[in-house]
């Protein structure tokens, strides 16, 4: 569902990033993607049980505790910041979003659900719509690089305040 691959390849689409955070990192399924791309990944969680998981999964991967909104990193500590499927589920999405502009150096990729009805993932009215997400993104200083639609999911890619391409 998630295309892995792809995920990656469009995330890192005209950079050379070296580093990646990923937020929500879950299982670890995108931060072994990213790995296996060549990256050093970190990724945080609200979830003990879930970071263990992508501790296995990724070996080579650092894995915190920690909240998307106040994230335990300084300024500008990763090249990539990265948020699948988080942004429907974090309290403020705004915070989450204001948090990976700070953390990034060259870009924030966000992945979410499409904005309509499906039997699988969030009801519709937990999801984001894309102007809702553009207009989030904006408020948190982010500038709109790239979006892509595919099968069961959408990216964005957004440019930090004074990014270091």
């Amino acid at each position: 569902m998630l295309e892995p691959e792809r995920v990656v390849a469009f995330s890192l689409s005209g950079i050379v990033a070296k580093t990646v955070l990923d937020v929500g990192t879950g299982t670890g399924l995108l931060a072994e993607a990213f790995a296996g791309a060549g990256l050093d990944v970190t990724g945080v969680d609200t979830n003990p049980e879930l970071l263990a998981a992508a501790r296995l999964h990724v070996p080579s991967g650092r894995f915190v505790e920690g909240v998307a909104e106040a994230l335990p990193f300084a300024d500008k500590s990763f090249d990539l910041a990265f948020l699948a499927l988080v942004l429907h589920e974090v309290d403020s999405p705004l915070l989450a979003l204001r948090e990976a502009a700070r953390t990034a150096r060259m870009r924030v990729v966000v992945v979410e659900w499409p904005y309509r009805a499906e039997e699988s993932g969030p009801p519709l009215e937990h999801r984001l719509s894309p102007e809702r997400i553009e207009e989030l993104a904006g408020a948190a200083g982010l500038v709109t690089e790239a979006r892509e639609s595919l099968s069961r999911i959408d990216l964005w890619a957004f440019a930090p305040p004074h990014s270091a391409l």
